[in-house]
């Protein structure tokens, strides 16, 4: 992850779909435009919808990033408003 400065973080590993994006997006809303933020997600509904959902609203997937404990770090830009 150090290719990217990486200006919050949200885990949304507590939570199930479709609360995952929901979570997700409040915590994209926070940043600025151009921000960078890693959301921890676990593998399967989360892997699947939130990126899908997170890119429908305009903003840029970086990386999804598997960490071989079913968990993912998913490395969202914010786009602007």
């Amino acid at each position: 992850m150090s290719e990217y400065k990486i200006d919050d973080y949200v885990d949304i590993t507590d939570v199930v779909c479709p609360t995952t994006f929901v979570k997700a997006k409040v915590a994209l809303e926070e940043l600025e435009e151009g921000q960078i933020i890693s959301i921890k997600m676990n593998e399967g509904e989360p892997v699947q919808n939130v990126p899908r959902s997170i890119k429908e609203e305009g903003h840029q997937i970086l990386k999804l990033i598997d960490n071989q404990d079913g968990t993912y770090d998913l490395i969202v830009k914010r786009a602007g408003d």
